[in-house]
């Protein structure tokens, strides 16, 4: 799992240190929100062919963790 975490980055001076994958300017957003819009793994990977499978793969692995954190309710 962390061989998979290490393909997103975050740099304050690319996209504004939101996370990406391998240093590219392609965000974990990005990828999420074509997952959200139906796009199977192999479309997307059509779609932007700088990525792998395991890039992917790492994008709702790191969501999760980033996630999974308590929300307080006020």
């Amino acid at each position: 799992m962390s061989e998979l975490l290490e393909r997103i980055t975050a740099n304050p001076r690319q996209c504004t240190g939101r996370p990406c994958i391998r240093g590219m300017r392609i965000r974990v957003s990005d990828v999420l929100d074509l997952f959200a819009a139906g796009l199977s793994s192999e479309q997307i990977l059509q779609e932007l062919p700088d990525l792998e499978m395991d890039d992917l793969r790492a994008v709702p692995a790191y969501a999760s963790r980033k996630l999974d954190h308590p929300v307080l309710v006020a």
